[in-house]
């Protein structure tokens, strides 16, 4: 049960469509209970007509899908919550005619967040099928709950019921956790936390990549920059949780210093337009443009010195490692991390790139003024992109998630 699957692009996307391609493969019967395409625009997706809600197809792997009904929505996170219900509540109801069949009742619901809805209808289904219940958490909800400001808001002190139905969610979503048959994280730090909160089995499953793993240096050390301007890359989800002002801000820094610098920033996301209105404000030497095609996403790593990974100060994000990082490793590029808990150790420990602070402009103007100022480009460790390929890897990955599922099915 997920909100977000093929034909839609994204991390979620991306996950679930290795790791069903590998069940099916496994010989493992698998529906999904999905909306149609609508991620990110919110409206449906152009020649997606076939894929109206109660349609029942068969996908690229030979997973059953069956598309449950959505709510059109705006970028507000109101509006997208409501969608997240209306396909929640969808999901039960048409799991429930559509599965009921002996040949197609689960023995195994799995719900994945977000959207956070979602785990609660796959705990509906498991109670009725008699199944067992898998929640996977790729983000640290609820913990997120109160930074994002998803129930609370800026008026969250001149509303005390929004802070009261942010505790409350915190403790419903923390009890379903905990009576999970299996909670599914995708780092060890996150998986930790749920079990010192009562989650009685919890197991760990990274993202994976697509991305071609580089096993030598994109760019010869030593590599001089003259007479160019340092290069920067992101290349993802434009949202609130990557802070990405930082990067537009910092840039601008680096230029005010006499010092040639240039960002590109590109996808898509709530931010987008936002992100170029400072840096024209800023006349900062920064340009934000849509997603571009994943094929062409390589020949932009190569432009880049280096590739920009950030997400917010706020705590939760001390226990994710987005699956972002893994496919800058896997590039074999260079890093500019600005992220802090396991994300940050891993980009030290294996050599990566630099990390600074979330949120630090000073910090981040003065990484990339001392690249631009010695004219020489970064270099990641071949380590980075040795341990991708082994720990990010679908096999390995889909092969784990079947185990654990073995277990249960028992």
């Amino acid at each position: 049960m997920t909100h977000h699957y093929a034909p839609e692009t994204g991390a979620p996307q991306r996950r679930w469509g290795a790791l069903v391609a590998r069940f099916v493969s496994a010989g493992v019967d698998v529906s999904v209970l999905t909306p149609p395409p609508h991620y990110p625009s919110g409206t449906l997706a152009p020649g997606s007509a076939e894929l109206r809600p109660g349609t029942v197809s068969r996908g690229a792997h030979g997973e059953r899908i069956i598309r449950v009904h959505y709510r059109e929505h705006t970028t507000g996170l109101v509006s997208r919550t409501a969608d997240h219900l209306v396909a929640a509540i969808s999901s039960i109801g048409l799991g429930l005619r559509r599965l009921r069949r002996r040949t197609h009742r689960p023995t195994v619901v799995i719900g994945t967040v977000p959207g956070i809805p979602s785990m609660f209808a796959a705990w509906a289904l498991a109670r009725i099928f008699r199944a067992a219940l898998v929640v996977e958490m790729r983000d640290a909800w609820p913990d997120l709950i109160r930074p994002s400001g998803i129930m609370t808001g800026s008026l969250a002190q001149r509303r005390p019921g929004r802070a009261f139905a942010t505790t409350l969610a915190h403790r419903v979503i923390t009890r379903l956790q905990s009576r999970a048959d299996l909670v599914v994280t995708t780092t060890e730090t996150f998986a930790d936390v749920l079990r010192s909160r009562g989650a009685r089995n919890v197991a760990v499953v990274r993202n994976g990549t697509a991305f071609p793993v580089v096993s030598r240096p994109v760019v010869v050390p030593g590599t001089d920059l003259e007479p160019r301007p340092f290069r920067v890359v992101y290349a993802g989800t434009l949202g609130r949780s990557q802070g990405l002002e930082v990067a537009v801000r910092a840039a601008a820094v680096v230029e005010s210093r006499g010092l040639p610098i240039e960002v590109r920033i590109v996808g898509a996301g709530n931010d987008a337009a936002q992100l170029a209105a400072l840096a024209r404000s800023l006349g900062a030497p920064v340009t934000v443009g849509p997603p571009i095609p994943h094929t062409e996403i390589e020949a932009l790593y190569e432009w880049a010195d280096t590739l920009v990974v950030s997400l917010r100060d706020w705590e939760p994000f001390q226990w994710t490692v987005p699956s972002k990082l893994y496919e800058v490793m896997a590039s074999g590029h260079h890093v500019t991390a600005c992220v802090a808990g396991e994300s940050a150790e891993l980009v030290l420990a294996l050599e990566a790139g630099d990390v600074v602070p979330p949120g630090d402009v000073e910090a981040l103007a003065n990484l990339w003024a001392g690249y631009a100022e010695s004219g020489v480009a970064p270099v990641a460790s071949r380590a980075a992109s040795a341990w991708v390929a082994i720990h990010a890897n679908d096999d390995v990955l889909a092969a784990t998630y079947l185990a654990l599922l073995d277990d249960l099915a028992r």
